[in-house]
């Protein structure tokens, strides 16, 4: 899979110059069994299938990316990049890895596992909603600076933070693949896991869109549904909010009438506060 252009600071960008090569400017030769697995990793889950196709890819024609590792106690490693390709070796029977051998701090090693996921479009969206929300609790990064790290916009991540607040089966439907990130986020206007797993399944069982799971938690929230007169909108009014969207980053609405109306503009943290403060003021 093609990388996404612009993802991130990568992973020589983040520690330069801390590479440890062989002496013919090849990758090092180290022992499989002395690369421990990066406690960090946010990927928990690997598809068999694809694991096995690397297997006998590294089978035939051994590994031709070396692993990333950074130096760990009495001589071992602690992996940094190349999780599926370590697992691989070892179903494989490898005894030894190339591997490039960078320092690396534990914020970076939970940063470059991310960055390389991220890029690979490995993570699912938990995974990577954890990821996140790991680096600004433990770490201190604001929303902003892990924006900037993964190469995402802010608005992108605060939308998957958000998704660490859905009830658990939620967050395990959306895991398995059985509704999308917009149905996840639907689900989120209804603020009891039990309204959330009832509109849950009548989802999944009627295989509902996500516009049409919005409706669903609105008229289960108790909110009246949306007003179909607003196809017949002015024109010119929603041009005005087209373009408040794509300066302010976030929704707006704008009510207009022949004695004046209101401008109503959404933020979903105290850090989107911050920055639509920064951008008016």
């Amino acid at each position: 899979m093609p990388q996404r252009s612009g993802l991130g600071k990568g992973l020589d960008a983040l520690i330069p110059g801390s590479g440890t090569v062989s002496s013919d400017g090849g990758a090092a030769q180290v022992a499989v069994d002395s690369i421990q697995r990066n406690p960090r990793q946010p990927r928990q889950s690997f598809k068999e299938d694809e694991l096995e196709e690397l297997v006998m890819s590294i089978r035939e024609h051994g590994i031709i990316q070396p692993l990333i590792v950074a130096p760990a106690l009495n001589g071992t490693y602690t992996l940094i990049a190349g999780e599926r390709r370590l697992q691989a070796a070892r179903r494989a029977g490898l005894r030894n890895v190339p591997v490039v051998i960078r320092n690396a701090t534990d914020q970076q090693l939970l940063e470059l596992a991310l960055i390389e996921n991220v890029q690979r479009a490995d993570l699912n969206p938990i995974e990577e909603a954890e990821a996140f929300n790991h680096l600004i609790k433990e770490f201190g990064l604001s929303q902003e600076s892990v924006a900037v790290r993964v190469g995402k916009s802010r608005v992108a991540v605060t939308n998957t933070l958000r998704l660490l607040d859905a009830a658990s089966i939620v967050k395990q439907a959306l895991v398995d693949g059985k509704i999308s990130e917009g149905h996840a986020r639907a689900l989120l206007a209804l603020h009891s896991a039990k309204a959330q797993e009832a509109a849950l399944h009548t989802i999944i069982n009627l295989d509902l869109s996500v516009r049409q799971a919005e409706q669903l938690a609105r008229k289960l929230g108790g909110q009246k549904p949306a007003s179909k007169k607003k196809a017949g909108r002015n024109p010119n009014v929603s041009d005005i909010e087209r373009r408040l969207r794509a300066s302010l980053g976030t929704k707006v609405s704008l009510k207009h009438g022949s004695q004046g109306g209101a401008l109503t503009i959404y933020y979903y943290s105290d850090e989107e506060l911050d920055a639509l403060l920064e951008k008016m003021l």
